[in-house]
């Protein structure tokens, strides 16, 4: 029978999305409409999400009166799939629902008899529907037409394969707080339709909660463990009732009357007692003068009208007196000791990396004696502050200290600019600035305040620095890469050192040629080019994509990432996660590395072959620690079974494990493996944002700046337009709080309109430019992109471009039409800019993350612009690809540019006071100079008047910083930007400038200053 609806007010109420509490358990019997359809449209808070385009499915709302006992004016949701990997549609609510006096969830559905599994998900508590703990069910559709689907909510388990970013963990159905629903459609195509979902039926009394302070009391011998017991009402009302919970200590590893004193007996509650009460008793240990492995002793909770902990807690004495816990001992030989008394399922567990969300229960950590967790972008815990991720990283390593061997978990997180994930973090320019700001020193200290950041949650791994070499700006990794050229991102390298100089470990990645793929030759999704195949010569890898991880493994990188892309030497792709050659061959072959290989996010999935033999490939060919994500269960038993068929060696099991345990000692987590709490105040510090300040007033590049009109002197009058001028999500770019970022005021910082109105004499603010123009000085447009990620920011996918926004490009007509302005282009990579004669000044502000003070610094002056392209800046799209050394080379503005407002005689002075006090060939070069400072040959500006006399002193002098001891590369990157400046002012040979910078880079100093000087002549 067709169901009755509920009163119109209860229906009214959920479809208006307000806050419902249940009614009481006797009017529950009246099943509550949570969505119904009738509507002329799609209802709001409805959507459709897929892994691309064409697996989101259609949706649509439309009459049909076949739902039995419907009215004729019936009206129901269609939708039209074809899904690739995944698919389906959710509705959100914008306000929590109550759900705790209803039994379970309901549904009809317009089946086709296909006999495919269905699955769908409940939205509890949490933030939001986006960061909500999921719990599933799922039906087979074997029935053609229409049928109800009732699942009772004890039926639905909390989803394993995925949680979203700031999910609570606690596991359990709540009721309380609900967020909605979604309904993941199957990997086929076909036609669904569905009507009336609703919460029915009256739900069961719901039992008192017991809960322990810890899930976990890690003890020495000799010792007592106090362990406290709250109970907790479903309604927060105090017990109605006396209750008696009994205790006892379990059975376990250790030996009662040996290792323990067991204890029994009954913790009483009496009637009235408030919810959220403890009572305690006490577990004393004993000493047994052994040297031993860590024994456990659970603890059962029981009684009537109570629900146990969903896990029982568990004491755990810890393992002691063992060589490799000897924090004295060298080493190779506590990674020798502990090696030798592992068990395949303990090598196996080292290998295994889990997604934090997908465990299906915190104590996983030590079923499957798992090595190591990990935050994909965004997954964040329910409180994503400072102290909420060392809370969950610490519980997370609280659960390993149960397993025999104690081998702490290492935890890792992309903080690929700043610690990004966390809400009050610093949040640096991404790698295109810092390649713009040409100062590896900068780099490296902006890479130290992030490893404090992110050691200061708990967290010892990072997943960077990007050390690939873009080569397509159509990439939508491109503002990961420091820039197109390998020198540069070579001389880059140097965040290593700020990371692991700091305790946490750093990643290489993407190893190897991932910013090389071919323009359409990615397969995964809808992506153009992400995790395609680069087709080239050994030689050419080896020249370009190689040689900024030769220089990472020279500074004792300690983990590197293989790429989600191919590599094609002309004999057919090969997945990097495959490549025997270039992992095994020429990484821990001929470069000599000794760290770790992790593979990325599910990437072994993508060999081909079934998973037994992705997991076989991919471990033999030099993967040591596979990121799962999810399916940890699968992948552990999977290798096991490998390895016991012997095609994967147990020497390659010890020979990975062995590399990760170095790391994990080296580290020192055995000793101390929780969060450090003494520097949680610096997250996001104002020291620290003074830092990304500054980097992100170095990383400006000034394109173009007719009539000298930046910078802005102080006190004018602006006005203020673009998309990007005020939204500190934009400007931020993708992996910013979440994977691909977002717009808005998503985090802590200052935005560019903030910081312009701390400078202006008075500010008018348009987004659109609609705003009446009369009455300024000067218009700042501020346009470019809005946040992306990875293959979802690659050219050609769901219709992204390279041009402005036409909102954008209206804004800049506009103003600039009216007035003499900038435009502040905050994007990725570089744009298509258009038309540009009605514009004075054009600057480059990539992605500065959230301290736009720094922007503001440059755009009036108080810093001066020094940045330059780390990517060549293209004219036209039909010309990408386009590189540094290619033979046809006609930019816009070449590899290199940015044109400085600082005088170059001071620079030049600067340079040689230097060079003065530094050995003989750079108190040489000093004496070289000298003449060429003479006040006759420069103009009253600063600029060059003889540019005979002033590059033929800059080049004696370039030859001479190439073979001093002394000189460091900042001070000769300064003498060449003397030659620079009259090379830009010439406006000649684009490919001569590029080459130079190329050069430079690479330590060619004289050959930089003479490729200059000759594409003036």
């Amino acid at each position: 029978m067709f169901p009755s609806r509920p009163p119109l007010w209860a229906a009214a109420l959920a479809l208006a999305g307000s806050l419902i509490v249940a009614p009481h358990a006797a009017a529950a019997a009246e099943p509550l409409t949570v969505t119904d359809f009738e509507s002329d449209g799609v209802p709001a808070g409805v959507y459709a999400w897929g892994n691309d385009a064409a697996s989101t499915p259609a949706l649509t709302v439309g009459p049909d009166s076949t739902l039995p006992e419907a009215p004729s004016t019936n009206r129901v949701l269609t939708s039209v799939y074809d899904v690739s990997q995944w698919g389906g549609w959710s509705h959100d609510l914008p306000a929590i629902q109550d759900w705790s006096a209803y039994e379970g969830f309901s549904f009809w559905v317009d089946g086709t008899g296909s006999g495919q599994k269905i699955f769908f998900e409940l939205k509890d508590g949490g933030g939001g529907p986006g960061n909500s703990e999921l719990f599933e069910s799922s039906f087979t559709d074997d029935t053609a037409g229409w049928r109800q689907v009732r699942v009772p909510f004890g039926s639905f388990t909390r989803r394993a394969d995925y949680q979203p970013g700031g999910a609570p963990t606690d596991g359990e159905l709540d009721l309380v707080a609900m967020w909605g629903y979604g309904m993941r459609l199957p990997t086929a195509q076909g036609t669904l339709r569905w009507d009336e979902v609703q919460v029915y039926g009256t739900a069961p009394p719901r039992p008192v909660r017991l809960s322990t302070d810890r899930p976990v009391y890690p003890v020495d011998e000799k010792d007592k463990v106090r362990v406290s017991v709250t109970v907790t009402t479903a309604t927060g009302e105090p017990l109605p009732s006396d209750l008696a919970v009994d205790y006892r200590t379990g059975t376990g590893t250790a030996t009662p009357g040996d290792d323990y004193t067991p204890a029994e007996g009954t913790l009483a509650f009496p009637a009235g007692t408030a919810s959220g009460s403890a009572r305690t008793f006490t577990v004393e240990i004993r000493k047994d003068r052994q040297s031993e492995v860590a024994e456990t002793i659970p603890i059962e909770l029981s009684g009537t009208g109570m629900r146990p902990p969903a896990e029982p807690p568990v004491i755990v004495i810890n393992a002691h007196d063992l060589p490799y816990l000897n924090a004295r001992e060298p080493v190779k030989d506590r990674v020798s000791d502990l090696l030798g008394r592992m068990t395949l399922e303990e090598k196996v567990g080292q290998m295994t990396q889990a997604e934090r969300g997908a465990l299906a229960k915190q104590s996983d950590i030590a079923t499957y004696r798992l090595g190591s967790l990990l935050s994909g972008g965004g997954s964040a815990p329910a409180r994503n502050t400072p102290e909420g991720w060392a809370d969950m990283v610490d519980a997370f390593q609280l659960q390993a200290r149960q397993t025999r061997l104690q081998v702490p978990l290492i935890y890792g997180v992309d903080a690929v600019h700043g610690h990004n994930n966390v809400v009050g973090a610093t949040i640096f320019p991404h790698n295109i600035g810092l390649g713009a700001a040409r100062d590896a020193d900068l780099a490296e200290q902006a890479s130290k305040i992030t490893a404090r950041e992110v050691r200061a949650t708990g967290i010892p791994w990072n997943f960077a620095p990007c050390l690939c070499v873009a080569r397509d700006d159509r990439w939508g990794r491109t503002y990961e890469s420091f820039g197109e050229d390998p020198a540069l991102v070579t001389r880059m390298a140097t965040v290593i050192d700020g990371l692991q100089d700091n305790g946490v470990l750093a990643t290489a990645k993407h190893y190897a040629g991932d910013g090389g793929t071919a323009y359409g030759s990615s397969s995964t999704g809808d992506y153009t080019i992400d995790q395609g195949v680069t087709l080239t010569s050994r030689e050419e890898l080896a020249a370009i994509h190689l040689a900024p991880f030769q220089e990472a493994v020279k500074r004792g990188v300690a983990t590197v990432m293989p790429s989600f892309s191919s590599v094609d030497f002309g004999d057919g792709p090969l997945k990097m996660h495959a490549h025997d050659e270039l992992i095994n061959g020429t990484l821990k072959g001929e470069l000599g590395f000794k760290g770790f290989v992790i593979s990325d996010w599910q990437a072994i999935d993508q060999i081909p072959g079934d998973y037994p033999s992705d997991v076989r490939t991919s471990v033999n060919a030099g993967l040591d620690m596979i990121m799962v994500p999810y399916a940890y269960p699968e992948f552990t038993a999977a290798l096991k079974a490998e390895v016991e068929a012997g095609r994967v060696p147990i020497a390659r099991v010890d020979a990975a494990v062995a590399r990760i345990l170095t790391q994990k000692f080296r580290l020192g987590l055995f000793e101390r493996p929780y969060a450090d709490r003494s520097r949680l105040g610096d997250v996001g510090s104002a020291a620290h944002r003074a830092v990304a300040r500054t980097a992100a007033a170095r990383s400006q590049v000034l394109l173009k700046n007719e009539g000298g009109l930046l910078p802005l002197r102080r006190g004018v009058k602006v006005y203020v337009a673009g998309s990007n001028a005020d939204d500190i999500g934009n400007q931020s770019g993708g992996w910013t709080i979440s994977w691909q970022g977002s717009s808005g005021p998503i985090t802590t910082g200052t935005t560019i309109l903030q910081a312009v109105r701390s400078r202006a004499g008075s500010v008018t603010y348009s987004r659109d430019a609609s705003a009446g123009l009369a009455g300024h000085d000067v218009g700042v447009v501020v346009v470019g992109e809005t946040p992306y990620a990875e293959g979802q920011g690659d050219v050609g996918r769901a219709g992204r471009t390279l041009g402005l926004s036409p909102s954008d490009r209206a804004a800049v007509d506009r103003v600039c039409g009216a007035m003499k302005c900038a435009v502040l282009v905050v994007s990725g990579r570089p744009m298509l800019l258009g038309d540009l004669s009605g514009v004075e000044s054009v600057v480059a502000s990539w992605l500065p993350g959230t301290e736009g003070d720094g922007v503001a610094d440059t755009l009036f002056g108080a810093v001066p612009y020094t940045g330059r392209l780390p990517f060549t800046w293209f004219r036209s799209v039909e010309q990408l690809p386009i590189n540094v050394g290619d033979a046809a080379y006609d930019p816009l503005f070449p590899y290199g540019w940015g044109l400085r407002t600082d005088r170059a005689r001071e620079r030049l002075k600067g340079v040689r006071h230097e060079l003065a006090h530094g050995d003989s060939r750079s108190k040489t070069a000093a004496l070289l100079l000298a003449p060429a400072l003479s006040g006759r040959h420069w103009h009253a500006d600063g600029s060059v008047r003889d540019t005979r006399v002033v590059l033929g002193a800059l080049e004696a002098a370039a030859a001479l910083l190439e073979r001093s001891r002394s000189v460091s590369y900042a001070t000769a990157d300064t003498l060449v930007s003397v030659a620079r400046d009259v090379a830009q002012r010439a406006g000649k040979r684009p490919d001569l400038h590029a080459a130079a910078d190329h050069e430079l880079a690479a330590g060619a100093y004289r050959k930089a200053v003479d490729l200059l000087a000759r594409s003036i002549r």
